[in-house]
């Protein structure tokens, strides 16, 4: 019976709040599914009370963490070049790595817009103040660093569970991280570090999307404007290629994307779940700037950015494993290099040396120690001891100068404590190695974390 159904699924959603935005948009739009069929058919509907299937239009929702670090090793700059000087050095920091507030509307008929605004590390905080001991100037006073972005604005239309078009300001979900990446998809107290340092995270672009969902398998396609070359880096190698000084973003050159995601588990029990996801982006990077290439040398480098990632997540009978792998190829990057080394110190470019590939794999694996008490486990209460592994290169392969500090692996340990199901208190202790060199005996860089994050979405 379709009424069941809805009644079913509400509740699973209910009792596994622990769920990422897309995979909640998912879930209701299944539910959105249901609620026509269930109207479609007048006798059944006859029978129901009348809030049976009815949704409130207005969705409300979002996540924010406050972070506290000591790290025991040197913050300086230098610490890469002449790491001997600034070995038993450490600092501490707080932050607010990310507030977000997500906030959607569905006006019927397969239509429905959707907006996400973030602030990073407390947004920013700067004015125009005038200083009486320098000739009453005016002076712009920038108090607190940071940054506030809109990261979601679109408008969809739902033609039926199998199509959707969606254009405007797009999260780009390739990889577990830029998919997946509110505070309850990870145990760290940060975001995972190797796609978080060598992709755009969380990476959103203005384009065009096609998407859809059929049982167990969910796909998505999208058109997007490439990255631009001159914003990449040694130590971050593609991570800035979509942002954009101006005031308008970019497009002389295009890519795409595409994403599946299967759930093996899709008619098994609620007490296990899994998604397997694949995806990969293609498109060209040169030239992708307000600025003209002018000249015969760089005639035919065209920038190719090729990036393939596999990602997972497993759920059940306490234990949570995911993770994900990525590799990525820059063609041309020698001569890329060249010319961003060449441009004047005045420019936006980065003006580095920019490797040919990159990697990053990343595994964690956790266990629910309240599943073994009842009482706990009722009250929706979780204690997660978690472990993971990362390993990156963002200068894994390179036709000009290798720095091996652009690489490292990281092993982490900590817990995970969900008093209820939207708020998170984290600790993780966190050891990374760097890259040896030929030449250079980098240092260590662990560190000690502590967080309190929430997410949610919020009922009115």
């Amino acid at each position: 019976m379709v009424l069941l159904s809805v009644f079913c699924l509400s509740a699973w959603a209910e009792d596994t709040v622990r769920i990422s935005q897309s995979d909640w948009l998912r879930l209701n739009e299944r539910v959105e599914h249901l609620e026509q069929t269930l109207q479609a058919d007048p006798v059944v509907l006859a029978s129901q009370p009348k809030n049976v299937g009815k949704q409130h239009r207005l969705t409300i929702g979002g996540y924010g963490e406050a972070t506290f670090r000591r790290n025991f090793y040197s913050s300086n700059p230098g610490r890469y070049k002449l790491p001997e000087q600034y070995r038993g050095q450490q600092y501490g920091e707080f932050d607010l790595p990310h507030v977000c507030f997500y906030l959607s509307y569905d006006f019927g008929h397969g239509w429905r817009i959707g907006s996400e605004i973030e602030f990073e590390h407390g947004g920013t905080e700067a004015a125009m103040e005038t200083e009486g001991d320098e000739g009453l100037e005016y002076e712009t006073e920038v108090e607190r660093g940071g940054e506030v972005a809109l990261e979601q604005l679109w408008v969809e239309k739902r033609f039926s569970p199998l199509a959707a078009i969606r254009a405007g300001m797009l999260v780009v979900p390739l990889g577990g991280v830029n998919a997946h990446h509110e505070p309850n998809q990870f145990f760290g107290a940060f975001r995972p570090e190797g796609d978080n340092t060598i992709l755009p995270c969380t990476w959103h672009e203005i384009g065009v999307q096609f998407s859809g969902t059929y049982r167990w398998l969910s796909y998505t396609a999208q058109l997007l404007p490439g990255l631009q070359s001159n914003q990449f880096g040694s130590a971050n190698w593609i991570h800035y290629g979509s942002a954009s000084m101006f005031e308008y973003r970019p497009a002389t050159t295009y890519a795409g994307l595409a994403r599946l995601d299967f759930f093996p588990l899709y008619e098994s029990p609620k007490a296990s779940s899994l998604r397997l996801s694949l995806s990969g982006y293609c498109g060209t990077s040169f030239r992708n700037t307000a600025e003209p290439v002018n000249g015969t040398d760089y005639q035919h480098v065209r920038g190719l950015v090729s990036l393939g990632a596999f990602d997972w997540n497993y759920r059940g009978h306490g234990l949570v494993f995911r993770g994900s792998a990525l590799y990525g190829h820059l063609g041309d990057a020698a001569a890329i290099s060249t010319f961003n080394r060449s441009m004047p110190k005045n420019s936006n470019s980065r003006r580095e040396h920019v490797a040919s590939d990159a990697y990053s794999c990343g595994a964690e694996l956790g266990y629910d120690f309240f599943t073994l008490n009842n009482k706990l486990h009722k009250k929706q209460q979780q204690l997660f001891l978690f472990a993971r592994y990362d390993i990156y290169d963002a200068m894994a392969r390179t036709e000009t100068v290798r720095k091996y500090w652009a690489g490292r692996q990281k092993l982490s340990l900590g817990i995970n404590y969900f008093p209820i199901p939207e708020i998170i208190v984290k600790a993780e202790y966190a050891h990374a190695w760097i890259n040896k060199s030929p030449t250079v005996r980098y240092n260590d860089e662990p560190y000690l974390a502590l967080s309190i994050a929430y997410c949610g979405m919020f009922k009115l």
